[in-house]
């Protein structure tokens, strides 16, 4: 039975232009005309399997995690609602600038790599992460960039080295949210951008503080 993939529904779309060429990473399926906001929700009071997912804004299931960060294999996971595989994480243990490498679904070969993150500098008072798709082995110019705070936050993902802006994260708090021990954000994903490839990176960007023991 073919996997047709179900969309979350549309933020409101005056105050986001579409772009004029569709950001496609992880697949064309996942791009959508309109923009879209889905909730990240941290289960931050356990380490346990699958603290991370992501919802829509009615709270339905579209993205969550399998495996841990910090497992001798330090890879995670990402799958739909469904449990179907959408890409690997994997972190390079011993790299200067925190590397990771995102796989299409289970693999890690490296010829399913689909894109690496890194820290920009080894030292950062904010997070400044630089993206390089597998077409760009040289890395000498970053394809995508993600920058902003994870304590606060707040964090913008562009386009290369340019203004052009992605996706943003900004902090979602309720009084039931703290006393169930999670930690919600919301995530404004633009039109005619990837929001599989967004999410992947918010879930990097989970397991780079989490080395830095935030919780």
């Amino acid at each position: 039975m073919e996997h047709v993939q179900a969309y979350p529904p549309p933020a409101t779309p005056s105050a986001y232009p579409p772009l004029a060429t569709r950001v496609s990473v992880i697949g064309p399926q996942y791009c959508y005309p309109q923009p879209i906001d889905l909730v990240v929700v941290r289960k931050v009071l356990t380490i346990s399997e699958g603290k991370f997912a992501v919802t829509d804004i009615n709270g339905n299931i579209m993205f969550k995690t399998k495996g841990k960060f910090f497992s001798i294999h330090d890879r995670r996971l990402l799958t739909d609602a469904a449990g179907n595989p959408v890409c690997t994480l994997r972190h390079k243990i011993m790299t200067v600038h925190d590397r990771w490498q995102v796989f299409r679904g289970e693999s890690t070969e490296e010829k399913d790599l689909i894109f690496t993150a890194k820290r920009s500098s080894m030292i950062q008072l904010k997070t400044k992460l630089h993206v390089f798709l597998a077409t760009n082995p040289k890395e000498d110019v970053c394809d995508f960039r993600m920058e902003g705070s994870w304590l606060e936050r707040s964090c913008f993902i562009y386009s290369g080295e340019r203004n052009t802006i992605l996706a943003q994260m900004h902090k979602k708090c309720s009084v039931e949210s703290e006393f169930l021990g999670k930690d919600k954000f919301m995530v404004t994903i633009y039109p005619n951008v990837d929001y599989a490839f967004v999410v992947a990176l918010i879930a990097i960007l989970d397991g780079i503080n989490n080395d830095d023991d935030f919780e």
